[in-house]
């Protein structure tokens, strides 16, 4: 097992917006957070990364608890964040923002096919690669959310988290974001995505966890999702 969250209780001051929330994720595994707003979806992987600290539970991740971490810990240990609001550096250019993704200024392996390195970010984000000396607040809202993911890449995680990746972006740019996720797929790092299309995030997917008030309501494969999609719209009010 990849990351274990177990018994996770998270709040905001006094309100209690995990209770008891548990999740695994499998080396290479897919896993989709699906429910409506305000259930808990983005605190589970703020408080994952180390972003919120939990009042009790565990986060483990390859064997190691990771539980409370600051960020930078959990980002040394192989998770990749990219969060809903992006937080790309404005006044850099994207280069050097998808430099700042490379652990200790130098990527390891640069050869290996598997291994994310910038010319292949480009490869397959090519309007970076058009970009590339452009400040980060000129970019689209699209470009912004491929070079978030792009720097996540660049630290070459075994799990990557996504935080509303297509949210307020263009149809054909969603798509494009869709097909990164197939392309990182293939790679075998594993990923968590929290996104309201569901019906494109459980075609890609291996599992869905569905959250209702802080809690898990309803886990099941995706292929029982797709299936079932009366059960989606039970727990997603659509």
């Amino acid at each position: 097992m990849l990351l274990e969250v177990k018994d996770l209780n998270t709040f905001y001051g006094m309100s209690h917006v995990l209770q008891g929330i548990s999740l695994r994720v499998d080396q290479g595994d897919i896993v989709t957070l699906l429910g409506r707003n305000g259930m808990g979806k983005s605190t589970t992987l703020k408080t994952i990364m180390g972003l919120v600290k939990p009042r009790s539970g565990s986060v483990l991740f390859k064997g190691k608890d990771i539980t409370g971490n600051p960020p930078y810990k959990v980002a040394r240990a192989g998770i990749g964040y990219v969060p809903e609001d992006r937080r790309i550096f404005p006044n850099l250019s994207v280069s050097d923002n998808l430099f700042l993704g490379i652990k200790g200024g130098k990527i390891l392996n640069p050869g290996d096919p598997k291994v994310w390195t910038v010319e292949r970010i480009f490869h397959h984000f090519p309007k970076l690669k058009e970009r590339a000396e452009q400040k980060g607040r000129f970019l689209s809202g699209g470009e912004q959310q491929m070079l978030t993911i792009g720097r996540a890449l660049l630290t070459n995680p075994s799990l990557l988290i996504l935080d509303e990746a297509t949210e307020g972006l263009a149809p054909l740019i969603a798509r494009e974001i869709w097909r990164i996720v197939r392309e990182i797929r293939g790679s075998g790092i594993a990923t968590v995505i929290v996104d309201k299309n569901y019906a494109h995030v459980t075609a890609l997917t291996d599992r869905n966890v569905e959250l209702v008030k802080g809690q898990v309501a309803y886990e099941c494969d995706s292929a029982t999702a797709r299936a079932d999609p009366a059960a989606l719209h039970a727990y997603l009010g659509v």
